[in-house]
């Protein structure tokens, strides 16, 4: 049975089949609902889960009788933790290129959603990273939560903010975006409200019983408000963020004007200086989080971060494609993943193995196309 037979207006499939299926559709009110059903492997995206989904888009998008998307994640810890990179990493170190068509999917349903001509609805409650933030982002009205966990931790792993990171990462300044990139910063729900990377930030328990306000949800007048009535309680208080506190240390330290090595340079210096605990906390953790990721991948990381803050969000999404191909071919993406998820020794040889060694040519190359440009991949993205 395909996704689109099971989407029958308001009825949930049987129990034992809803378990095995990793997307489920359902409609409420005229408004389509779409989970991402893996809560073991925090609704983490598979290539067929991709696929699946991009066909339901296409379908969400074409029915009349559909007014609006919910995107959610099943189970009360993730939303979704983003891309499968273990197969990646599996198909690649075979030599098998079947990986490049997982990021070419991706893309291309990121960029359906972000154009999507009706409101998405993106529930972020638990961890959202990677691919998940791939997804939330492109929704019109972003909900998060206090158990909201969101990041884009790919440095640590030889790979760069994707999935249009540098794109949405550029609503928030330019010093708050390079902390973000380069160091995969944990932010709670209350920091991207605060950042721009969230509209509402409200309870978790508030969210559990969304289906029942949305039934009832009049569609007279504005849509965008009468889903925003749907998902906001009448009394929200949002948590404090964290982050708050340490904006003119943010501000310091991820000057857009200074090199990676200024900004390594400037923790170090500070941290000679006996700051209060937490200031030290926050400058060690910070220090300790550049110098153990990539060094080639933070180079290209701040350039393609900043460079994407002048660029349209296909332009970024062909940007961002060619450099995660240099990266798995021939950069540190492999050694990332097995080090971080594979053996999970946390020792990765990095090569270049520091800032001092990598040279501006290789960055310069990792951010120029591997493909001419009628023959990229996501050519057409934007000629709409």
């Amino acid at each position: 049975m395909s996704a689109l037979q099971s989407a029958v207006s308001d009825v949930a499939l049987e129990p034992s089949v809803e378990a095995e299926r990793e997307i489920l559709f359902r409609v409420i009110n005229r408004v389509a609902i779409i989970t991402l059903n893996r809560p073991a492997a925090l609704n983490a995206l598979s290539h067929a889960m991709i696929r699946e989904l991009a066909v339901l888009v296409e379908h969400c998008r074409n029915d009349e009788g559909i007014v609006a998307l919910v995107l959610k994640g099943a189970g009360n810890k993730g939303f979704c933790a983003g891309g499968d990179v273990r197969e990646v990493h599996r198909l690649a170190t075979n030599g098998d290129n079947r990986w490049l068509a997982f990021f070419v999917d991706e893309y291309r349903l990121d960029y359906a959603l972000h154009t999507f001509s009706k409101p998405v609805v993106a529930l972020v409650d638990g961890i959202a990273m990677g691919g998940g933030m791939g997804l939330g982002q492109a929704a019109r009205l972003r909900i998060v939560t206090e158990r909201s966990k969101i990041a884009m931790p790919e440095t640590r792993i030889g790979f760069l903010p994707d999935v249009g990171a540098t794109r949405f990462l550029s609503v928030m300044s330019a010093e708050s975006e390079l902390y973000v990139g380069l160091t995969g910063a944990t932010l709670s729900g209350a920091d991207a409200l605060r950042l721009q990377l969230a509209d509402l930030c409200v309870p978790a328990e508030w969210l559990a019983s969304f289906e029942e306000r949305l039934r009832r949800m009049s569609h007279e007048g504005d849509l965008i408000s009468a889903l925003r009535g749907v998902f906001e309680p009448p009394c929200n208080i949002v948590p404090h963020a964290a982050l708050g506190p340490l904006t003119s240390l943010i501000l310091r330290h991820f000057d857009r004007r200074s090199s990676l090595d200024r900004m390594m340079a400037t923790l170090r210096h500070d941290l000679e200086r006996e700051p209060p605990r937490e200031v030290r906390q926050w400058l060690q953790s910070t220090y300790d989080s550049l110098a153990a990721h990539s060094p080639s991948m933070l180079y290209v990381t701040r350039e393609a971060l900043l460079r994407g803050r002048q660029m349209t969000l296909a332009e970024c999404f062909r940007m961002e494609l060619g450099i995660v191909k240099r990266a798995i071919e021939e950069g540190d993406f492999c050694e990332g993943v097995r080090a971080q998820l594979i053996d999970k020794d946390r020792k990765a040889r990095w090569a270049p193995a520091t800032l001092a060694e990598v040279r501006p040519e290789r960055v310069r190359h990792f951010l120029a196309s591997p493909w001419k440009r009628d023959a990229h991949p996501l050519a057409d993205l934007g000629a709409e």
